[in-house]
């Protein structure tokens, strides 16, 4: 009776310390998105001052899976690195979703142009795009999420116009921009659904290696050349930053996010990003920040943060994935 009873309590504490365990993870992997991520538009812009947009992202991307991948590899062994031809192929579509199109678009926008607080607004429209995504695939999400979703584009359209006509942002780094942020909702959305490796950042080091790869290709195939020599130390600090934090750290909290808690709380980072983007392009970089683009940014976040909080209250009681919206 008495070994019963000590076996239950032992089993009943355990629970909440795991249960605690994975909150304390999961919230620092969002403290890392959050704050790092935000910042990592001011780096790019910087970056691209000096350096190729295509070639020095994928050298990034190429760099911090190799970093990442070494440190598996010690701690784990090779074999920890060992994946199946289906999972590769699906590192590999994710890679292109996320790093390719994702990332080396904005790189690319920033490099035409694109002021790095504004660039941050209009990617904080990603999860109104993956609920875009949820309803293709037939999903019926919640009339509030809808109304979210609305008025989350009303206030894309005066981002854009306040700065597209006649601004000094280029339209087409704007049509860019957005582009890549649905190329971005699209993998995230994706990734819980396809066949990948159990291990999160296992997942990230062949996205960051594929999708780094295909970069540094397609900018060299392009007329891009990197020459080290001739950049000053604030772009290589800028590209050093983002292959640190922006890459080995950001990125592969943000897979681990997308693995391990619910979608809608990973894109909870879409609304926070922006205010830290805008304030550092306005500090470093004395980026305009006008009224329209102050008023349209701030109807984009609200709107995120209508549609991420009336997901959360999707929750399926009792079952295995509860709180997952997928």
């Amino acid at each position: 009776m008495t070994a019963t009873t000590t076996t239950t309590t032992t089993t009943t504490t355990a629970v909440p310390a795991r249960a605690r365990s994975s909150l304390l993870l999961v919230g620092a992997a969002l403290a890392i998105v959050y704050v790092v991520w935000g910042s990592t538009y001011l780096a790019i812009r910087i970056m691209v001052e000096e350096m190729p947009p295509l070639v020095s992202a994928g050298v990034r991307f190429l760099t911090a899976g190799l970093l990442v991948g070494g440190a598996l590899a010690v701690r784990g062994g090779p074999g920890r690195l060992a994946v199946t031809p289906r999972q590769l192929l699906g590192c590999a579509w994710i890679g292109l979703l996320l790093v390719v199109v994702g990332q080396g678009l904005v790189t690319f926008a920033e490099y035409g142009g694109a002021p790095s607080g504004i660039t941050a607004l209009l990617v904080a429209a990603v999860p109104l795009w993956v609920i875009c995504c949820r309803v293709l695939s037939g999903e019926r999400p919640a009339g509030r999420t809808v109304a979210g979703v609305a008025t989350g584009f009303g206030g894309m359209v005066v981002v854009v116009t306040a700065n597209g006509l006649g601004g000094a942002f280029p339209f087409w780094t704007m049509a860019v921009v957005l582009v890549a942020g649905l190329s971005w909702a699209f993998g995230s959305w994706c990734q819980p659904r396809i066949g990948l490796p159990r291990d999160p950042f296992v997942v990230a080091v062949y996205e960051m290696l594929i999708g780094g790869g295909a970069l540094t290709i397609i900018g060299l195939a392009g007329g891009e050349r990197f020459d080290p020599i001739a950049y000053s130390a604030r772009s290589w600090a800028a590209w050093g930053y983002l292959v640190v934090f922006g890459s080995v750290l950001a990125f592969s909290a943000y897979v681990w996010l997308l693995q391990s808690a619910a979608t809608s709380l990973a894109a909870t980072y879409a609304y926070v990003n922006p205010l830290v983007a805008v304030f550092l392009g306005w500090l470093v970089l004395a980026e305009p920040v006008t009224v329209p683009t102050l008023a349209g940014g701030v109807v984009v976040v609200l709107a995120v943060a209508v549609v991420v909080r009336s997901e959360f209250r999707r929750r399926v009681p009792g079952s295995g994935g509860e709180g997952r919206v997928r």
